[in-house]
């Protein structure tokens, strides 16, 4: 990066800105000549002075004025001036804020390809509350001054200078007064302003630190609750807070006190026009008409001054602001951007031996980590690293993650520090004891490592081909990538598929290594197919509800599940289900509004069930409250049998108290659908409250097919009913298997159903689209939604799954049990057996199932051999595998 600011400017937008320029200069002409035409209206159009009517225009007699017509003449010209004024104003200004906004896309650009690039250890004494701002907010001004850098000076300095000439024509005196007490304004603002821009500095400082507090807060709120520290955290923060205000309220002083110095001076100009002006035209010696165009032109002379004022503060801002943001961003140790661009010519292996020799490393304290450390690993090979401190920084070397100190690292003989990370980015995968997971699908976090750039192009519309070459343009003017992110990125032969159709049939592998595979497989099975986008895998679901069906009825097994039958009442479902015998698609026709729904109220004033609803909401509120009122807000009953949370309980304690039991019809309309969306969620088969009698339930029967046959135009797909020969597009596909609800009260119930439904779903080879579905499920935030094992194997399923050459591992299983751990070890050094793999182990008696084992200790290799031979020659081993 350009570390002047001007630099910057001139090598990136030299063009933009001699187009600024030379449009700001050729403006000139028509400005002035729209100060110089008040003076003729006056003179001239208003008091005829120095003119004789009707005026000949252009001598030739075609086009002669009266008074009144040269006069509207002069005001027409005035008023073309005018709006030729304003379009060089709107040009100028359009092209300014192209460029601006042009080079600060590239300013940003720039800063974020530079955090990619920063050295690991970086991130350790930089949080994320510093840099985000530093490249959202901070450099924002930059943007806006980077367009006018040049063009606003001369733009308003031209104006100033145009104006200053023409009062010096029409009175030198006059002229001077104008501009006397510039030099004052010039000398004391900017001094004032400097300490404006201190203030302003140090306020920007303490927003970061504000940034990086609550960036913590939100970070460590488990530990600031479990040690009671939140007083001690809100005090921190009012400190802060008022070390920002009071810098805000200087701020204020010192920039309203420039405000008004600036009025004040600016209103001294006419102050001297009309007592200089007036005593000269009293005396005979000016007329009228200079006179208010001179005061005209001291108007016009306070914007351009008043522009030149603000941008030489808002210079020394933004240099300052630029250069302190190039000085953290800039930093030692940094690759060059080449590192992640240049492709090599020829596909690069690193299926060989790793040779280091003489390896150094220190800490950003300059002590030392690794030190001398040398070490061989034949090609392939698994090779287990146990023992002390540097064994993780051991394999971040080997990754390409840090750059060593001293010494040389090798891999198939080539030098790893001569390689880009276009190669051992690819060829190398790295998984530490705390991998990220990114807010978007398991599947993008899966197949992150095969998408490097965009293997083929998209098929555009003539429309949309256009836009896109006009957004790739931009994007290279601005040095922005100009790769269409909505291409496939996926490398397939990498992974060793053919294309998309099989890329999650050889990506299974490396989940079940990970011990992923059953995970993502529940996910996909509580999650939902689209019929119309994937029709092969909506009819095989359909087939196995079928094949389901066939298993439960014929063996001992159909009491286990009520099946959906439109003409039957399924007591394991609520209210809400039989009613609409279907599943909401959207928020329209959740349980909680249908109390408030006209259709549903309609249907059910039809069937003569609305009033009893609103008993039978009255009767549950009660039986809720006397059960659950003095119940803890975690009891597990809340969970399983009331259908008011704790939260609402006083609620409706209170709704009670002001309900009669005859009177319900007089309650506002807002109780009155609170009491009654709670029959809706009634289950008779699990809840036996025995408020529905079979007559009631059989209305809610009739309700059901009214509702179904008179349900408006504008909601025919707010519901997907639920039919036994389609697929229901709003369900999971364990309950479109399911087409039912398990029975309540029979033991183990979940269980057998789920033997049953997983050989149904391994005879019809459902398996893999199922995992296909769950490769779809949304993680969170940092993969909040998911486990820390599951986040683990997540990140050890993407590093396999791009079959690199070698993989580091480093106590990538530290979140999983005993032996759930034993399970993934296995898995993974039998499916590395004839590839590379470096697993820095906490326990050394995890090494067993691994060919090479190295003992590093105090930063040094100090043992290698394999298992057998280490526990029969080295004492130091035997005592490393000795239980704690």
């Amino acid at each position: 990066m350009e570390k002047n600011l001007y630099s910057f400017i001139l090598k990136y937008s030299l063009k933009q800105q001699v187009i600024i320029t030379l449009l700001s200069v050729v403006s000139f002409i028509p400005y002035y000549y729209y100060l110089s035409i008040p003076k003729s209206i006056v003179n001239q159009g208003i008091q005829g002075k120095d003119i004789s009517y009707p005026v000949d225009l252009f001598g030739w007699g075609l086009w002669q004025f009266d008074n009144t017509a040269y006069l509207f003449l002069l005001c027409g010209v005035f008023l073309l001036l005018v709006l030729i004024q304003q379009g060089f104003k709107y040009a100028i200004n359009y092209f300014q804020g192209v460029a601006g906004e042009r080079m600060l896309r590239r300013l940003r650009y720039e800063l974020y390809a530079h955090i990619l690039r920063f050295p690991l250890h970086t991130f350790r004494r930089t949080s994320q509350g510093e840099i985000i701002p530093m490249v959202i907010a901070e450099v924002e001004p930059v943007g806006g001054f980077i367009g006018e850098s040049f063009a606003l000076p001369i733009f308003q300095g031209g104006m100033l200078l145009v104006i200053f000439g023409f009062l010096l024509l029409q009175n030198p005196l006059m002229a001077l007064a104008a501009v006397a007490l510039y030099p004052i304004q010039f000398y004391f603002v900017p001094k004032m302003q400097a300490k404006v821009r201190a203030l302003g500095r140090e306020r920007i400082k303490n927003q970061r630190r504000l940034s990086d507090r609550i960036g913590e807060t939100i970070s460590g709120v488990t530990d600031l609750h479990t040690h009671d520290v939140s007083n001690r955290m809100l005090a921190e923060f009012s400190g802060r807070l008022s070390i920002s205000y009071w810098i805000r309220v200087e701020i204020y002083q010192r920039k309203f006190m420039v405000k008004f110095l600036n009025n004040f001076i600016q209103q001294l100009g006419p102050f001297f026009f009309y007592a200089i002006g007036g005593y000269l035209t009293i005396r005979g010696q000016m007329d009228v008409g200079t006179v208010v165009a001179a005061v005209n032109a001291h108007k016009e002379m306070a914007a351009p001054w008043k522009e030149l004022l603000n941008h030489y503060q808002q210079r020394e801002d933004v240099k300052q602001k630029y250069e302190q943001v190039v000085t953290q961003f800039v930093l030692d140790g940094m690759r060059g951007p080449d590192d992640q661009h240049v492709e090599p010519e020829q596909p690069v292996s690193l299926a060989g031996p790793v040779a280091v020799s003489g390896l150094v490393l220190h800490d950003d304290q300059g002590q030392p980590i690794l030190e001398n450390l040398s070490l061989s690993l034949p090609w392939p090979s698994r090779v287990a690293v146990v023992g002390d401190n540097g064994r993780d920084e051991l394999l971040q070397l080997l990754a390409r993650l840090h750059d060593p100190t001293r010494g040389r690292i090798a891999i198939n003989e080539r030098n790893l520090a001569e390689l880009p990370e276009t190669v051992t980015g690819r060829r190398l995968a790295y998984v530490g004891p705390a991998s990220y997971v990114f807010n978007t699908s398991l599947g993008d976090n899966l197949f992150m490592g095969l998408r490097h750039r965009p293997l083929t192009t998209r098929s555009l519309s003539e429309a949309v081909q256009a836009r896109y070459e006009r957004e790739v343009a931009e994007a290279e003017a601005s040095g922005n990538s100009s790769y269409d992110p909505d291409a496939d990125w996926t490398d397939y032969a990498a992974a060793g598929a053919d294309g998309p159709d099989n890329l999650v049939t050889v990506a299974i592998a490396a989940l079940k290594a990970a011990s992923f595979d059953e995970d993502v497989y529940q996910l996909g099975m509580r999650g939902t197919v689209d019929p119309a986008a994937k029709p092969d895998v909506a009819e095989r679901v359909l087939a196995a509800r079928r094949a389901f069906r066939e298993k439960l009825t014929n063996g001992a097994l159909a009491d286990l599940v009520e099946s959906w039958d439109p003409a039957r009442y399924n007591s394991n479902a609520t209210v809400a289900e039989n009613l609409m015998f279907g599943t909401a698609r959207n928020g329209i026709y959740h349980e909680d509004n249908l109390a408030r729904d006209s259709h549903m109220l309609r249907v059910l004033d039809e069937v003569g069930l609305r009033q009893r609803f609103l008993e039978i909401g009255h009767e549950v509120a009660a039986t809720m409250v006397e059960l659950f009122a003095d119940l803890p807000p975690e009891h597990e009953f809340f969970q399983q049998f009331s259908f008011i949370s704790s939260e609402d309980l006083p609620d409706y304690k209170d709704l009670l108290q002001r309900a009669k039991p005859g009177a319900l019809d007089q309650l506002p309309e807002g109780d009155r659908a609170r009491l009654m969306s709670l029959p809706f969620k009634l289950v008779f088969a699990r809840h036996r409250l025995g408020h529905f009698n079979d007559a009631e339930r059989e209305a809610i029967l009739k309700a059901r097919k009214i509702f179904a046959d008179t349900l408006p135009e504008d909601r025919q797909g707010a519901i997907a009913f639920f039919d036994p020969e389609h697929f229901t597009v709003s369900s999971s596909i364990v309950d479109n298997i399911l087409f039912g609800r398990v029975a309540y009260g029979q033991a183990q119930a979940q269980e057998k159903i789920g033997r049953v439904m997983a050989d149904v779903v391994e005879q019809l080879k459902l398996r893999e689209p199922i995992i296909a579905v769950g490769l779809l499920f949304e993680v969170g935030i940092a993969g909040a939604r998911l486990t820390a094992a599951q986040r683990q194997k997540l990140s050890i399923a993407r590093a396999l799954v791009k079959q690199p050459d070698w993989v580091m591992l480093s106590e990538a299983t530290a979140a999983l049990d005993p032996r759930s751990h034993a399970v993934v070890v296995k898995a993974v050094t039998e499916l590395r057996k004839e590839a590379g793999l470096i697993w820095s182990l906490q326990r050394a008696t995890d090494c067993e199932s691994f060919d090479i084992v190295v003992v590093v200790e105090n930063g040094r290799v100090t043992h290698t051999g394999s298992y057998s031979e280490l526990c029969e020659k080295s004492a130091r081993f035997k005592q490393m595998l000795a239980p704690a």
